[in-house]
Formats: C-alpha cells, sequence, structure tokens
C-alpha cells in the first residue's frame, strides 16, 4: 500500500507514520532524510541540492521529485510505503503524479490550529539531554527542571505560539489545495487529530481496514 500522510506541523505525522509503518510492515519515507542522504553520497542530484542548500535557496520542486523517485526505486519498496513532508503544495503533487508516483490513500491528520499551538507552546526541551517534556501533557516533576538529567528546560523559538500560528498558516494556504486535490481523486481519509496518539492510530488503522 503507498500511504502519503499530511497535516500541520505538530499534528504527529512523524509519531503515526511510524504505527503505520509497523503495522503494514511498509517503510516510512522522510523526504528531508532522503535529500540529506543524497547530499552525504555526493551524488549528482545530491551535488545539485547542496548548491541550492548552501545558497540559501528553496530546492525546485523537481528536483525533489526526481530525488523521491529514484529512491522509491529501491527493492525496499516493492510492497509499498508512507511518505511524509511532500508534496507540500499542488505543484509538487501534480510534479509526483507526472513521474508516474500516485497513492492507494492520503490520510490528512485533521487537528485545530489551538490543539496544535496547545501541543507545539507547550513544548519545553532539556538544554543538556534534549528529553522533551510539555507543560499540558506531559509535565516535569519540578517546573523547568529535566526529570532525567537535572537539566534546564527551554521553549524553542519556534516553538513560540507566534512562530507556531504562523506556520499553521502557511501550511493552511499551501497544503488545503493538496487536500482538495486528493479528495477529488477519492483517496483522501481524515482523522480527527485533536484526539490522543492511540485514538488517532485506532481512527487510521480502521479506516485503513487493518484494525
Amino acid at each position: 500500500m503507498k500511504i502519503l500522510i499530511l497535516g500541520a506541523p505538530g499534528a504527529g505525522k512523524g509519531t503515526q507514520s511510524k504505527f503505520i509503518s509497523e503495522k503494514l510492515n511498509i517503510p516510512h519515507v522522510s523526504t528531508g532524510d532522503i535529500l540529506r542522504k543524497e547530499i552525504s553520497l555526493s551524488t549528482e542530484l545530491g551535488k545539485k541540492v547542496r548548491e541550492y542548500v548552501e545558497s540559501g535557496k528553496l530546492v525546485p520542486d523537481e528536483i525533489i521529485a526526481d530525488i523521491l523517485l529514484n529512491e522509491l526505486k529501491n527493492d525496499i519498496y516493492k510492497n509499498g510505503y508512507i511518505l511524509d513532508g511532500f508534496p507540500r503544495n499542488l505543484n509538487q503533487a501534480r510534479i509526483l503524479e507526472e513521474k508516474g508516483i500516485a497513492f492507494d490513500k492520503v490520510i490528512l491528520i485533521d487537528a485545530s490550529e489551538d490543539e496544535i499551538v496547545k501541543r507545539l507552546s507547550g513544548r519545553r526541551v532539556c538544554k543538556n539531554c534534549n528529553a522533551v517534556f510539555n507543560v499540558y501533557y506531559n509535565k516535569p516533576k519540578v517546573d523547568g527542571i529535566c526529570d532525567y538529567c537535572g537539566g534546564e528546560l527551554i521553549q524553542r523559538d519556534d516553538d513560540k505560539e507566534e512562530v507556531v500560528r504562523n506556520r499553521f498558516k502557511v501550511f493552511y494556504e499551501q497544503t488545503m489545495p493538496v487536500i482538495n486535490y486528493y479528495e477529488q481523486k477519492g483517496v483522501l481519509i481524515k482523522v480527527n487529530g485533536n484526539n490522543s496518539l492511540d485514538d488517532i492510530k485506532n481512527e487510521i488503522f480502521s479506516l485503513l481496514g487493518v484494525g
């Protein structure tokens, strides 16, 4: 089964991808990881990506799609995969289709802006050991102190509320056309992203018919 997972930053795409990967025994494909791999291997495509990254420019959609297509030729993906991180906009979705990459199911983890803000703005990370806590869902025993090493817990700049709200806005503007695109193709399934991780997982499994 070839699956694409969509959702705003903080919706839980990575976590749910891991659950699906284990349940269906198919690999989880992260476009970010693939790009880093191509750069480290200094392939022709990797060299092109490095040029864009080092000059601070966005990597063109066509190049990302070519790298993805190249990766998906490996035998490990012959029984399917779950893709996370691409396409992020309608142009990317159309490029994938032109290159013959189609999906059996597209899962949208549909979480509200307020829930996303609560999850991300509540996140605190240990300066020493990078352990992650949340002031709403996973509080440390002592405010501001890591349970594991006693280090100071900090809020990262990109977890601050105004930054999170802006990221959500960008996601909504860019990805809503992608959501509509796959909905019109009849492959989109929506799950309630405001629920707990386990409830989201169970809903996804049920909708995929693998509960």
